[in-house]
Formats: C-alpha cells, sequence, structure tokens
C-alpha cells in the first residue's frame, strides 16, 4: 500500500520510528530493503472507488453487535477528530479499525491462543469522518495477548486504525493504546517510537464521552502531517 513516508509528511527526524528496530524481531524480515520511492498520482486513484455515506453505515461504527448477540467486555466508546498540519478538521476520511476480543484474542485462523472466541464479537469497524474531522466506535475494551516477539511477551491493549484519503494507495496505519498499561515497559512496538512521540498512541480517559450506566469514553485526535502528526507505521504489513 503506497504511503507517505516521513518526510513527505513534515516529521521531525527526531521523532521518526525505525524502519529496522532490533527489538522488534519481525521488522528485520519485512521492512523495505530499498529506498521508498514515491510515485505520481493518476486518475484512477482520484475516481474511485468512490467511499460515501452510503457505503458506510451507522452500524459499522459498533462493534459490540454482531452475528444476533453482544459482545463480552467492558464497553467502551473511543472518539476524536482527524486533523492536517494545522490542526484543522480532516472530514469524510475513511477510518477503519480492528482489534482483539476481551480476552485478547483475534477472530482469525492465525491466532491459536487458547483465549476464547467471543461469537459476538469480530472486531472489525469502520466510519466516516464528518464535517468537523470528529469519529467515534462503541466497542469492548480489547484484552492483552501474547505474541512471541521475546520471553513472556505481551502486547498492551491496543486498537489498530487505518485511514484513507482520497483514494485507496493513500493509507496511513497506527495503533492506539490505552493510558497506564503496565505492559508499555516492554512493548517494542511502543518503545519504537521515540520518547517525543510516543504519548501521541495513547489514548485519553474522557470523562465527558463516558455514558452513564453504559461505557466508559476515550478520546484519540489523529494528527496526519507536521510537527505533532501521529506516529505511523509506514509498511501495508503490521502485528496482529
Amino acid at each position: 500500500m503506497l504511503q507517505l513516508p516521513p518526510r513527505y509528511r513534515g516529521i521531525d527526524k527526531n521523532e521518526e520510528a525505525p524502519l529496522d528496530f532490533a527489538e522488534y524481531r519481525s521488522t528485520t524480515l519485512r521492512h523495505p530493503k530499498q529506498p521508498l520511492i514515491l510515485l505520481p498520482q493518476r486518475l484512477g486513484e482520484l475516481t474511485g472507488p468512490v467511499l460515501g455515506e452510503g457505503r458506510v453505515t451507522e452500524a459499522d461504527a459498533d462493534l459490540t453487535l454482531a452475528r444476533g448477540g453482544e459482545a463480552q467486555g467492558q464497553r467502551i466508546i473511543v472518539h476524536g477528530r482527524v486533523l492536517d498540519s494545522d490542526h484543522k478538521p480532516v472530514p469524510d476520511t475513511l477510518v477503519e479499525v480492528w482489534q482483539a476480543n476481551a480476552g485478547g484474542r483475534y477472530r482469525h485462523q492465525g491466532d491459536q491462543w487458547p483465549a476464547p472466541l467471543d461469537p459476538h464479537f469480530d472486531g472489525v469497524g469502520r466510519v466516516l469522518t464528518d464535517s468537523d474531522g470528529h469519529y467515534s466506535f462503541t466497542t469492548i475494551k480489547p484484552g492483552a495477548y501474547p505474541w512471541g516477539n521475546h520471553h513472556n511477551a505481551w502486547r498492551p491493549a491496543h486498537i489498530h486504525f487505518s485511514l484513507f484519503g482520497r483514494a485507496f494507495p493513500q493509507r496511513l496505519v497506527t495503533q492506539m493504546y490505552f493510558p497506564d498499561d503496565p505492559m508499555f515497559f516492554q512493548d517494542p512496538i511502543y518503545n519504537s517510537v521515540p520518547d517525543g512521540a510516543r504519548q501521541r498512541m495513547v489514548s485519553v480517559f474522557d470523562y465527558n464521552a463516558t455514558k452513564d450506566n453504559w461505557a466508559l469514553g476515550f478520546r484519540f485526535d489523529i494528527v496526519l502531517r507536521g510537527r505533532d502528526a501521529t506516529p505511523f507505521e509506514e509498511e501495508d504489513d503490521h502485528d496482529e
């Protein structure tokens, strides 16, 4: 998937996450071996496929209801704004999320660790930002899970985010963490990002977004470029 390298998005070089990070072992196999090439934009990337309100429904933003039932776990509302380098809203951006269930397990055949699958949780959702750049999802808080990167390795609770621009080749991928997670200290994905930018991947507890007797609220604003840019992965593959 074509992505803009940090230098094209105005990111401070000192805050750029390395493509090859020794503690994150799979980057040795996955990182690009040649310099990135910026490809010219073509007409087809601007004219299609078309994304609009008719294709992305309100139900797509609620991950707690699937397969005729309700997901198990702590309900949360994750919301925020997608912003440009001047912190102006970016409307009509497709925001997709995917995550593990409350037990820390994904619904795919590659995830075989013995945590229970939730029959009513698929772990995927999508929404278009509104005119103010705002998005919102209703989901459950994902669990931590082991992943074999090193001895006793556990991923902190997180939600994957994918943002599309005017066309599918314009894609950025990041992860949202939760505040004060006890597993930050040994997570190489989190720690591969320099100190100055790490906290931009951590959501903020939002009491005002919390719904009485229903769900806790977390805010996660995403800045696409500039000095305050959210750290993004610079390759198509990603850890689950």
